[in-house]
């Protein structure tokens, strides 16, 4: 009789606490980030704040770029309200995997030890280093640099990649910063520079008509990462990726940041 009565207690407990979690708006047992976020009609993303033009602080002090107008474009497809928080590089994966954000739209680029933390979406997104130089110049390949001056940054990501193809008689020049570099081909110190579609769009404001995309000598491309073992919030996220990228919605919006189009992305 004694251990039905404690039984009896235990179980009437139980449905208590059950109960109590239902009233206060606690997410059912195996609940998905992507229920939760329907749920209280509201997306939390963690994004960069300091990565110009995908994330930046804007006059207002709000996040903006890029980035923070994909998040609001995938808010809107899924109906709810967006909050943006700023995250840094060494604390992002962090703030996804403790709950603070339910999602990071934060310039992180795919890599093997990356995806063993979090699951990635198909990308969004990705930055791109190429080869660029003057219209006349005949560079459409590593071969072509050949006996040419090219300009990088010194022990950046692009004079890792220029250093690694081109031929032994180029001539590769180092300078302090990707501001050095630019000025150098500006007044025709270097042929050609190895540098983000970033500086080449900052160059082609400054000298319109003069350069062009060469090549593209690496691309690394940027996906959402959310917390694994949620299959059905990876579908979803997926499908609204994808739908943004076949309707043009988030080239425009990358031609707007970077001026120039989406790059072709491998897994869209």
């Amino acid at each position: 009789m004694f251990v039905i009565k404690k039984m009896r207690a235990f179980a009437g407990a139980t449905l208590l606490a059950g109960c109590t979690a239902l009233a206060l708006g606690a997410a059912p047992a195996g609940a998905e980030t992507i229920d939760q976020v329907k749920e209280k009609g509201e997306l939390t993303i963690g994004m960069l704040v300091d990565f110009p033009p995908y994330g930046i602080l804007n006059a207002e002090n709000k996040p903006d770029g890029y980035d923070a107008d994909v998040a609001k474009q995938l808010a809107k497809e899924l109906g709810v309200k967006i909050n943006i928080i700023g995250v840094t590089g060494p604390n992002r994966i962090p703030y996804l995997l403790t709950n603070k954000v339910d999602m990071l739209i934060a310039s992180l680029a795919i890599t093997p030890e990356r995806a063993k933390q979090v699951q990635f979406s198909h990308p969004y997104s990705a930055a791109q280093i190429v080869v660029f130089g003057g219209k006349d110049a005949k560079i459409a390949k590593a071969e072509d640099l050949s006996g040419l001056r090219i300009g990088v940054a010194r022990a950046s990501t692009q004079d890792i990649a220029v250093s690694k193809v081109a031929p032994k008689d180029a001539n590769i020049r180092r300078f302090d910063d990707d501001a050095s570099a630019m000025q150098a081909l500006l007044s025709g110190q270097v042929d050609a520079i190895g540098c983000s579609t970033t500086v080449a769009a900052q160059i082609a404001q400054r000298a319109p008509d003069r350069f062009e995309n060469k090549f593209v000598l690496l691309q690394q491309e940027m996906a959402v990462a959310l917390r694994p073992g949620e299959p059905n919030t990876l579908k979803i996220v997926n499908e609204l990726v994808d739908k943004n990228i076949k309707d043009g919605e988030f080239s425009k919006l990358f031609q707007k940041w970077l001026g120039t189009p989406l790059p072709e992305l491998k897994a869209s």
